[in-house]
C-alpha cells in the first residue's frame, strides 16, 4: 500500500508539469515536449540531499499545479453542504496542511528508476485527459509498467491537476471513501470531524518537522 501511494505522488508531481499548457493550445507533442523537459526537472528534485530544499521545491509544486481546493471539497462529498462558512474555512486550511505531509513519509528518493512517456491527450468539456505510461525499475532489476490516466482543468486561465487513475484506480475515489469512513467514525459531526482531522495534521506536522521548522 505504502508503495502504491508513493507511486501516486510522483505521478501527481510529474504530470503538474503541464500546469503551463494552455486547454485550448494543448497538442499532443508539445504536451510531450514539455513533460519531458519538466519532469526531468522534477525528478532532478526528488534526488535532491538536502531534505529541507527537496521539499520547499515539493510543496511550491503541489501548491501551484494540484486542485487542492477542488479536491478537498471533492472528497468530502455531500458533507461539504452540511458545514458552516467557519467549518468550510477551517477544513480547507486543515486539509492543505494535511496534503503537503502525506508524501513526506514517503521514500522520495529513487536514483532515477522511474521514466515516463506521454500517449495521448483528449478535451472534453472543460477537462482535459492526459494518458501515460509509467516504468518503474525495482531495485532487484524488474520493471513494472503502470498506465495512467490525468484528469485537468483550467481555472483562472491555469491548468490544474484535478485526479490520477492508475487502471481502474481513481486518487480522489479512494480518498473520498477514507474520508466517508472517518466523518461516520466523530457520527457524522462535522465539529467532531474537524477536531479529530485538525490532530491528524499536526501530527503529520510534527512526525516530519525538520530541525529548522
Amino acid at each position: 500500500m505504502k508503495s502504491k501511494l508513493f507511486l501516486y505522488f510522483v505521478i501527481f508531481y510529474i504530470i503538474s508539469a503541464f500546469h503551463a499548457v494552455r486547454a485550448e493550445e494543448l497538442s499532443l507533442r508539445e504536451a510531450q515536449d514539455f513533460a519531458f523537459n519538466q519532469g526531468n526537472m522534477l525528478l532532478e528534485a526528488f534526488s535532491e540531499s538536502d531534505k529541507s530544499l527537496r521539499f520547499a521545491k515539493l510543496d511550491k509544486m503541489f501548491s501551484e499545479c494540484v486542485d487542492i481546493e477542488y479536491i478537498a471539497k471533492f472528497v468530502v462529498g455531500k458533507y461539504w453542504r452540511e458545514m458552516s462558512d467557519n467549518q468550510k474555512t477551517r477544513y480547507l486550511d486543515i486539509f492543505k496542511r494535511y496534503a503537503k505531509n502525506a508524501y513526506k513519509g514517503l521514500p522520495l528518493q529513487f536514483d532515477n528508476r522511474i521514466s515516463f512517456k506521454i500517449l495521448s491527450s483528449r478535451r472534453e468539456a472543460d477537462n482535459v485527459f492526459v494518458s501515460a505510461e509509467i516504468i518503474y525499475r525495482r531495485n532487484t532489476g524488474n520493471q513494472e509498467t503502470f498506465a495512467v490516466e490525468f484528469r485537468m482543468h483550467k481555472p483562472k486561465s491555469q491548468i490544474m491537476l484535478t485526479d490520477v487513475k492508475i487502471g481502474e484506480s481513481s486518487l480522489i475515489v479512494s480518498y473520498r471513501t477514507k474520508f466517508y469512513q472517518m466523518i461516520k467514525a466523530a457520527d457524522e459531526d462535522m465539529e467532531w470531524f474537524l477536531e479529530d482531522f485538525e490532530i491528524s495534521a499536526a501530527s503529520a506536522e510534527k512526525q516530519y518537522a525538520l530541525p529548522d521548522d
